[in-house]
């Protein structure tokens, strides 16, 4: 049917077909179920089923309090779980922004219909409130009608007559609890069009209230993946690889039987994997084994990279975005001209990537920290020869994750265990493993041309930027089993917009274009925290400091001449130079500024920074501004945005690998160069009053805060670092 012609149209008739899902929440004794997203207990508790993956944003409390907003709920009484895999928590948004690229050439209905059909549930870029708020908002309501018309059943009055508050119905002088009405209620009628709350009185959103998850936290009760505990369990530990087409050549089986507490080695092509009664006798057993792979051809290094991405930015591009006439405007200009580049990441998270799986009975079950569990489902299910229906998946809080849990390796590589052993096993990477396997934030170089007419004002902007293409890396490796978007591939087309996602400048230049220049670099990329944003941010931000200094004027004063048509970015830097007692730039001032606009959300920082006299980047204050729009909890978003800047000067100064044979160089957390509580800068955040709906929050401080820094640095000391991390370009 995907060949053409009638079948074609067979293909996107039925994935344009309209669909019916039904919740599959289920009840525990004393609970009544209200459609997919709550239920309510006897006691009067509210459960909220979060399909996003907790991994420190605050989801777990953000969307219990939406729902809680608009049930009247009392907050005391509210609590989560993780949603079941339904096509009902599908992230549409979030399967657009992070595999966009792989449905390229998909109408948009067909995609988003299938990204509902498959049950792509996603967390990642920033969407979760975005995605789900509406769904959100009108659970709560339409089970505040159902309790409403239940008190009111008893009482003989009209249902609209009745309100709710702190967990009861409330008619006059009458009132009952949400606990005594839930059996009841959940057998009332849905009204067709229910109403959502209005005003600002006895409202939960826009309320700093205490986190859900931070209790289990600090009291130690939570359950993350390498907290389970299984009869019969056994652990394992890892050694896969160089990147590349490897294979697995030799290793010393005798010498891991050796090891006290060692009980299985299992091999695949490209790892072997030592399983024990604790996880550190599996480790230590595959130290004794000493396994050796073979080196791929062709070899990457650093070197190889580096010229990779050269040649690309020498060779044809793709242009990915433009307005005006830039090719009139550069005729016979003058131009301004300068060159930027950006190492490969890491995301480095607390948490290595950690797995524990039971195979019994031809079912598999799984407990993992996970993005995206549907892809992590499907995937295990593929390798161990099995249907999907016949895989279960318990998500667990993650310990971090900047998009590095997006993958699901470690899933399938439990699950063969699982498979091989007989036993439940809890696999863990060891640190090391944790590095040389990342999918790594992909490198880019960019080269940055603009013309300045006599006023000194940015009349042509040129960006071409050399990337791998890591949108469609992405969607071949963790959507391998979805026809549609192999369908996509299949189709070609040069060009990953999403390698040059936020390259388009924001600002009031009127000729304009953007270039991606695709650059196969041998080493696998993945989503890092804000994806091309952190570098792309980085590039703009920097020249539009150097094109300021050209044109012989203050840094804050030039970009807030190009943003008429932007106010709330615009707002967001005058109330940052405001707080943080803006000098104008000068040298010596130690002082710089960026601002970018992401996700539906606007902020601008401004950095003080110096290098010291050991050549390192001291970063002394960070100042933020920001509007993400209407703020469902001020403490999570100012949290977001506090750790954003913290994460982003890790992404500076430090947080790069380079390669060597294939293999990261970086092995040790202790190796990345990461500010510590002693250097960590004095920070501050601002968080600007919307109505707007909610924009992202949790990746928009990454972004501008590499510009700020490098353009503080430059004040400071007149030397301009155009390379993350900052000051490599000095090596």
């Amino acid at each position: 049917m995907i060949g053409g012609g009638v079948g074609a149209g067979l293909l996107v008739a039925w994935g344009l077909w309209p669909r019916t899902y039904l919740p599959n929440l289920t009840a525990a004794p004393g609970e009544s179920l209200f459609g997919a997203w709550l239920k309510i207990g006897t006691d009067g508790h509210v459960s909220v089923a979060v399909p996003q993956c907790e991994e420190g944003q605050g989801v777990y409390t953000a969307f219990a309090q939406i729902i809680a907003d608009e049930l009247g709920a009392d907050w005391q009484q509210v609590g989560v779980e993780p949603a079941p895999l339904n096509p009902l928590y599908a992230n549409v948004l979030g399967a657009d922004a992070l595999f966009g690229t792989a449905f390229a050439g998909v109408p948009d209905a067909l995609r988003r219909g299938h990204a509902v059909r498959v049950g792509l549930m996603l967390t990642g870029a920033s969407t979760s409130i975005r995605a789900f708020e509406g769904d959100l908002r009108r659970a709560g309501a339409t089970a505040r009608a159902l309790l409403c018309k239940a008190a009111a059943r008893r009482w003989g009055v009209d249902w609209q007559a009745c309100s709710t508050a702190k967990g009861l119905v409330v008619e006059g002088n009458r009132k009952l609890g949400f606990g005594e009405l839930a059996a009841d209620a959940a057998d009332e009628t849905a009204p067709r069009d229910v109403a959502l709350r209005t005003g600002e009185a006895d409202r939960l959103t826009g309320q700093p209230l205490p986190r859900i998850d931070v209790p289990a936290k600090t009291d130690g009760s939570v359950n993350y993946a390498a907290d389970i505990r299984l009869p019969d369990m056994v652990f394992a530990s890892i050694r896969q690889g160089p990147t590349g087409d490897t294979e697995l050549v030799k290793l010393d089986r005798a010498a891991a039987d050796k090891v006290p507490g060692m009980l299985a080695v299992v091999t695949r092509r490209a790892w072997v994997a030592a399983v024990g009664n604790n996880w550190w006798a599996a480790d230590r057993a595959l130290d004794a084994m000493r396994p050796r792979f073979r080196t791929p051809d062709p070899v990457v290094n650093s070197d190889t990279i580096a010229e990779a991405l050269q040649a690309a930015l020498n060779g044809d591009g793709v242009r990915v975005s433009e307005a005006g006439d830039l090719a009139a405007d550069f005729r016979g200009a003058r131009v301004v001209s300068a060159e930027y580049g950006t190492d490969l990441g890491l995301h480095a998270t607390i948490e290595p990537m950690t797995c524990t799986a039971a195979f019994a009975d031809g079912r598999l079950t799984l407990w993992l920290p996970t993005q995206a569990p549907g892809l992590a489902r499907a995937a295990a299910a593929r390798a161990v020869g099995i249907g999907e229906g016949r895989v279960t998946i318990h998500p667990t809080m993650a310990g971090g994750s900047f998009g590095a849990k997006l993958e699901h390796d470690v899933a399938v590589q439990a699950a063969l265990l699982a498979q091989a052993v007989g036993r439940p096993v809890q696999l863990t990477w060891p640190r090391g493993e944790d590095f040389r396997r990342d999918r790594f934030r992909p490198p880019a170089v960019a080269r940055m041309t603009a013309r300045l007419n006599e006023q000194g004002h940015v009349t042509g902007w040129l960006a071409k930027i050399a990337a791998p293409d890591t949108g469609r890396e992405m969607g071949a490796r963790l959507l391998a089993g979805d026809a549609l978007s192999a369908a996509a591939r299949a189709l070609g087309g040069a060009g990953d917009p999403s390698a040059v996602a936020g390259a388009t400048p924001v600002y009031g230049i009127p000729n304009y274009a953007v270039d991606h220049h695709p650059a196969a670099i041998g080493v696998p990329t993945g989503y890092w925290r804000s994806g091309a944003h952190a570098a792309t941010c980085f590039f703009t931000e920097s020249f539009l400091d150097e094109l300021a200094h050209v044109a012989g004027q203050d840094a804050l004063t030039f970009r807030m001449a190009m943003l008429g048509n932007e106010p709330r970015l615009a707002r967001c830097l005058q109330t940052v130079a405001q707080l943080g007692g803006w000098q104008g730039g000068q040298p010596g001032s130690g002082q710089g500024i960026a601002c970018h606009a992401f996700r539906g959300s606007y902020i601008a920082v401004m950095a003080e920074a110096q290098l010291t006299s050991d050549r390192r980047v001291k970063v002394d204050r960070l100042v933020a501004a920001v509007d993400c729009g209407r703020v469902i909890n001020p403490d999570l978003v100012t949290q977001q945005i506090e750790g954003g800047l913290i994460f982003g000067l890790a992404g500076a100064i430090g947080c790069s690998t380079g390669f060597s044979e294939n293999v990261a160089d970086i092995r040790e957390i202790s190796e990345l160069m990461l500010p510590t509580l002693a250097d960590a800068p004095d920070v501050s955040v601002e968080i600007i009053r919307s109505t707007a709906d909610p924009g992202g929050a949790s990746e928009l401080a990454v972004p501008p805060v590499a510009a700020a820094i490098a353009n503080a640095l430059q004040s400071a000391t007149g030397t301009r670092f155009r390379r993350i991390p900052l000051l490599s370009d000095l090596e």
